[in-house]
Formats: C-alpha cells, structure tokens, sequence
C-alpha cells in the first residue's frame, strides 16, 4: 500500500518518470493532493525522489521535499518550518494540512495558532474586498437582507474549504474570525506557551465583537456570539 503522504509544496511537486530533475515530466500536482510513498532513490546531484502511487494506474518520482508523511519522523517539523515562512492564504493551507494529518505532533499548538493568525489577518482582506465589489443599490433591490450576501461572498470559499469560520458583523460590516483554532489551543493544550497567547487573542476578538464602535454598545449580533461561546 506504501505510506501515506501529502503534497505541501506544489513548487516541487511534478511526477516524473524517472528519479531525476531532467526527466519526462507526466503531470504537475497540487498542493493537498495525497500519494502513497512506494521506495525512494537518491539521484547523483543529491536530490532525493519518492516513488510514488497517485492512482492504481498513474506511478511515477517526485521530489521528496513537495510532500509529508505522518509516518516519517521529523516530517511534522519540517512542514512547520515551511508554515512559518508562507504568508497569507499559503500559510493558512499548509496549517491546514498540518491539522490534518500530525493529530499528536507536539507542534499542534504552534500551528494552531499560526492558522488562527492566517484567518485573522484575511478577515480584514475579505472585509475590503466584499464591500468593494458587491453593490449595495443592487443588494437592497433584490429584497435579501445584506448581510446575507456578505455571508454568500465568494472570496470566502476557499476558506471554508480550509475549515474556517467568519462571523459577520452588521454594524461595521466586517468579517472576523471565529477563533475555532485559538479555542481548541485551550482546551487541548492549556499548558503550551501557546495557550496564554491563545486566551488574548480570543479576549481581543470579544472585544472587536462586542461594542458597537461608534455607540459603544453591544450589538445583536455580537451578543449572540458571545452567549453562544
């Protein structure tokens, strides 16, 4: 069957036929796109290729940097390593990944939170980007409450396919992160260094959710948020 593996880093991610940079290439493959690792070979220049199977038909070599594998040690570290230096959606997908996979890593809390902050820093993106493109003669014509084409905005899909939740707020029209990940850092791992970071940023987020930022007061939405917790 061969160990389970998944792509991380679609740079380096083309099948090959061969275990070497110079040969035929069979198809280039995406990030999260999972393989069974069948042998591996060092090629002369130092590159190390895995023998992989994609599908019961399609075989072939790749790059053993493009993927990680729960059962090879040192793996979670090294995905880790390639979190912290993607930015943005990057970041966020390789968390993801990470979430998935390495349930018992010792390094869940870090990513975690990493992938916490990812969602965080693309609210504020998403935030732009919906109220500059959706027109809002259009959203009142058609008789459906606003929010709720906020809420359909497609540049969130890709999000959701990642696992994140955004709230809306009505009030500022702003999307904000739920904190699903910064939570599950206190439940999970209320000891790690983590977790006081994890209880701020989460303090941080009632606030924003709390208070109406020109009266002061606390929202119907935002109250709802807050009681659901």
């Amino acid at each position: 069957m061969g160990q389970y593996a998944v792509i991380v880093d679609e740079r380096l991610a083309a099948l090959r036929d061969a275990p070497d940079l110079s040969a035929r290439l069979l198809q280039r493959m995406s990030r999260g796109r999972a393989v069974a690792i069948m042998g591996a070979k060092r090629a002369p220049d130092g590159v190390t290729f895995y023998r992989v199977a994609v599908s019961s038909r399609t075989r072939g070599w790749l790059q053993s940097e493009a993927v990680v594998s729960p059962a090879r040690a040192k793996d979670d570290e090294r995905l880790l390593r390639l979190i912290s230096a993607s930015e943005g959606f990057d970041r966020l997908a390789r968390a993801r990944i990470f979430l998935d996979l390495f349930t018992r890593s010792r390094l869940r809390p870090m990513v975690l939170l990493l992938y916490g902050e990812a969602a965080e820093e693309a609210a504020l993106k998403l935030s732009r980007e919906a109220a500059r493109r959706l027109d809002e003669r259009e959203m009142t014509a058609s008789g459906a409450p606003l929010f709720s084409y906020f809420m359909n905005y497609s540049g969130l899909d890709r999000y959701r396919r990642q696992g994140v939740v955004y709230t809306f707020d009505r009030t500022s029209q702003r999307f904000h992160y739920d904190g699903a990940s910064w939570r599950e850092i206190i439940r999970h791992h209320p000891r790690s260094p983590e977790a006081a970071e994890a209880r701020k940023r989460l303090n941080a987020l009632s606030l924003r959710l709390s208070f109406d930022k020109s009266s002061g007061k606390m929202s119907g939405e935002a109250s709802a948020q807050m009681m659901a917790r």
